[in-house]
């Protein structure tokens, strides 16, 4: 698997078969570095903690913000170069990539970063 290492912005995303406002995605990123992970909307760090990647998938562990104290499973790919996310916000592991209502699943395609020269 290609590393999370970076920082990510969605380029479409959905909760429960909805899809997320563009204009939302706009100003969110997130970055995994180390271990570590950080959600940032406008640049103001809103959910922060720790991630590990096993057999299993990707499992965040909130400890800032929303998601402080909760374990989120999910399920993360790469194609080509976007970086595939299915979050299990119920505690579970989602068994595809896809969302529908009442699930608790946020799905979200991201690409990497590029620093920027100016």
């Amino acid at each position: 698997m290609q590393s999370l290492d970076g920082v990510w912005r969605p380029v479409y995303a959905e909760m429960d078969g909805e899809e997320a406002p563009k204009m939302m995605l706009d100003k969110m990123e997130i970055e995994f570095v180390g271990g570590e992970y950080a959600v940032r909307f406008g640049g103001v760090t809103a959910d922060q903690g720790t991630y590990v990647i096993d057999a299993g998938g990707l499992t965040l562990f909130g400890m800032i913000g929303p998601n402080a104290g909760k374990a989120i499973p999910c399920l993360c790919k790469f194609v080509g170069e976007m970086l595939s996310i299915c979050y299990g916000l119920s505690g579970t592991r989602p068994d595809k990539f896809a969302t529908a209502q009442d699930q608790q699943r946020y799905l979200a395609n991201y690409m990497r970063k590029v620093a920027s020269s100016e």
